[in-house]
């Protein structure tokens, strides 16, 4: 049984304790409920068994926000904290004060001699304003919900840490069964501590609505909360297929301008993420409509109405693709501030992934079975003919095997070999943690 109270351990963790020491605010952005708050009381907890000062402001809570009034009251009530001693400053929520990248700058700018570490959830005002006011004065943690390596690692007890590779290659039979797990429930922290299926369903609609109510509707001032929901249904029902926003506009009986912006929002209160394809001849390729996948599977389920529920073959091959371009952000293997591609032909060839590692271009195929005998589909025959890369990789639930197409070695892994494949390339920008400017 899973204790409540047990803490995720989660490999931002270390990024930020690193960046503790640079002057640069550290920013911490993600979807409600990912885990923000928790790892900065860690952090904040960390730092006071250490003997080091530190202040605690939330924006949600009345009684902190009059400090917040003005630059100069925080300055006062810091000063009156830490005396003439440095410290470190915890502000949650910062969402809630209006023009914050301004206040932050003007804060950073008075050369105090703190140390900012804030964070908020995901508004147009953290993903546009924040980040041009405070250009050269913050690095960026996007913080997602738990990865799978993470999940397992809790449900181990984290006997298994820096070797889950071992973990994976001698209990398969636990690596499925915490893979369905996960695939049904995803990555909620609230949803992983809790044991029964009721309750994670309880707290799943929770972070929805909060969501609905707190961020699209009382920050971004979205009308048609209807609509809304209903684009995230339809996104559910359609993960891995292209958006076609016409078809969307005409569906919700919402304009397409309207359509582009609900999109948006989504994506950047880090629901959604859209996948681009990947093409180097406009006139051959598909260029203009994008995939969509969730951030976390479990809202996915939760949208789609299959929370919890054992996966269809077909329901769970798509899902299966959003979970391996989940992990694949985790793991860090896209381009410096890349994002995960897709390709698509306009005679209907079509490759899953695209990943780009070190400059190199990687075409995955992803399959949602166990597959014995290795063979090459038409799709990914016609992308090795045109780019001709040196490796390809069709991950899925079975065992190792490789073959030579031309001079693209095509290696057949199982899902969990992209731990250690991708091993040592550092977390990308946007999934784990990688500070950015």
């Amino acid at each position: 049984m899973v204790l409540k109270n047990s803490v995720i351990k989660r490999t931002i963790f270390e990024l930020l304790k690193k960046h503790l020491s640079a002057k640069e605010i550290s920013l911490i952005v993600g979807a409600r409920q990912v885990g923000k708050t928790t790892l900065m009381r860690m952090l904040d907890d960390m730092l006071r068994s250490r003997g080091e000062r530190t202040v605690w402001l939330n924006l949600d809570v009345e009684s902190d926000r009059i400090f917040f009034d003005s630059q100069e009251s925080l300055v006062k009530k810091l000063m009156l904290e830490f005396g003439k001693h440095t410290g470190y400053v915890f502000i949650d929520e910062i969402q809630r004060k209006e023009n914050a990248g301004l206040f932050l700058k003007g804060l950073y700018d008075m050369g105090l001699p703190y140390k900012f570490i804030v964070s908020g959830s995901g508004s147009l005002e953290l993903k546009e304003k924040i980040h041009e006011s405070l250009l050269g004065r913050k690095r960026v943690f996007e913080m997602t919900p738990v990865s799978f390596g993470e999940f397992v690692n809790f449900k181990t007890e984290n006997r298994y840490e820096g070797r889950l590779d071992e973990f994976f290659k001698i209990e398969k039979t636990h690596t499925e069964k915490f893979l369905q797990e996960y695939m049904q429930f995803g990555g909620y922290p609230r949803v992983i501590t809790e044991d029964e299926s009721r309750e994670k369903e309880r707290v799943i609609n929770e972070i929805f609505e909060s969501y609905i109510e707190r961020d699209i509707s009382y920050l971004l001032h979205v009308e048609r909360i209807d609509a809304f929901r209903g684009l995230i249904k339809i996104f559910a029902e359609q993960t891995g297929n292209m958006v076609h926003y016409t078809e969307l506009s005409s569906t919700l009986g919402i304009s397409l301008p309207t359509i582009k912006n609900y999109i948006a929002y989504a994506e950047k209160t880090f629901v959604i993420r859209r996948a681009y394809p990947y093409f180097r001849n406009t006139r051959k390729e598909i260029t203009k409509s994008p995939l969509i996948y969730f951030n976390d599977i479990g809202l996915r389920n939760y949208a789609r109405g299959i929370f919890g529920r054992t996966l269809s073959s077909n329901d769970g091959g798509f899902l299966f693709q959003n979970f391996i371009a989940n992990e694949l952000r985790h793991i860090g293997t896209q381009s410096s501030g890349g994002d995960t591609r897709f390709w698509r032909s306009k005679d209907g060839a079509e490759v899953d992934i695209i990943a780009e590692l070190d400059g190199e271009i990687i075409p995955i195929e992803v399959k949602y079975k166990n597959i014995t005998t290795p063979s090459v589909e038409r799709s990914m025959r016609s992308f090795i003919r045109k780019y001709a890369p040196q490796k390809a990789l069709v991950v899925h639930l079975g065992d190792e095997g490789k073959m030579k197409i031309n001079d693209t070695t095509v290696q057949f892994i199982p899902f969990t070999k992209l731990y250690t494949l991708f091993h040592y390339t550092s977390p990308s920008p946007s999934a784990s943690g990688t500070p950015r400017q």
